[in-house]
């Protein structure tokens, strides 16, 4: 059973055709759940329909009812698709290194009610963080990571998310890079923020690239991480202005005020289901 204040979100993607929308709606119907939101957006150059639908459901009809019901439809359609109720709080597991900016902004915004999310730990490959995020009483995990360790390292970083039954995996300035194995195991589920206006200066110290282009906006991406650094499925971005009088240390520090809130925005785009992947491209229903 479930009660008055449930919500379901349902997302789906496959490859356009008609009727999408009219079996969803008419399956919805016959189930007695009304629909509260709905987002649609047609791909015409993949011929591609994608669809958001957040959903009152029935007072009998649970999450596990739901999907068995709704499977036929997706198998008709070859759909992508996920169901989740909006109650049930993701579980983020944050890395991090030294910088501590991203990662305090999102305990700020956590604390306040701002991410509907639990975070069970914090991973980092310095110690610099411990002391803030366990005066929150979220625990700490160190682990080094070397250039003769890296291996086994990363099956340590795998098996303590694994441990901590995250959901996804925020990289919230962890200056390593995320090796195959673990992009493998967690596609889609590894949220990375770059300090750059991607694809513009990709790879190591974007801002000192920046710089010496002296371009006169630079930004911050954040993205899905794949095997290709810095390549994966862009979430969000946003720039700020600079001038030719900013010096390379001005602008990385006007820089981390964008790379706290794109990060931020696009975890909870994640935690809203809001986000749905197709190949390297996002769509994000707002």
């Amino acid at each position: 059973m479930t009660d008055a204040a449930t919500r379901y979100t349902l997302t789906l993607s496959c490859a356009d055709r008609v009727g999408i929308a009219a079996a969803v709606n008419m399956f919805l119907a016959e189930h007695q759940s009304a629909v509260l939101g709905a987002s649609y957006y047609v791909d015409e150059s993949h011929r591609r329909f994608f669809a958001r639908q957040e959903i009152v459901p029935s007072p009998s009809f649970t999450l596990d009812a739901f999907r068995q019901r709704f499977a036929p439809i997706a198998r008709a359609f070859q759909m992508e698709w996920t169901a989740s109720e909006q109650r049930q709080k993701k579980r983020v597991v944050i890395l991090v290194s030294k910088f501590g900016h991203c990662l305090h902004d999102l305990f700020e915004r956590w604390q306040a009610g701002e991410l509907p999310a639990d975070i069970p730990c914090v991973i980092s490959n310095h110690e610099a963080q411990r002391e803030f995020v366990e005066r929150h009483g979220v625990p700490f995990h160190h682990v080094p990571i070397d250039a003769d360790n890296k291996p086994a390292a990363y099956e340590h970083i795998g098996r303590l998310f694994e441990d901590a039954r995250g959901d996804v995996m925020v990289l919230a300035r962890f200056m390593q890079v995320i090796p195959e194995p673990l992009c493998a195991a967690y596609p889609g589920r590894i949220i990375n923020i770059h300090h750059s206006f991607l694809p513009s200066f990709a790879g190591a110290r974007p801002y000192h690239q920046a710089h010496q282009r002296g371009v006169k906006l630079v930004g911050a991406t954040s993205h899905y991480v794949t095997p290709a650094l810095d390549q994966g499925p862009i979430i969000e971005q946003d720039v700020i202005r600079v001038s030719h009088a900013d010096s390379a240390d001005r602008i990385v520090q006007l820089g981390r005020d964008i790379e706290k809130s794109v990060l931020a925005r696009s975890l909870l785009y994640h935690l809203e289901d809001r986000v749905l992947i197709h190949g390297n491209h996002t769509v994000v229903f707002r």
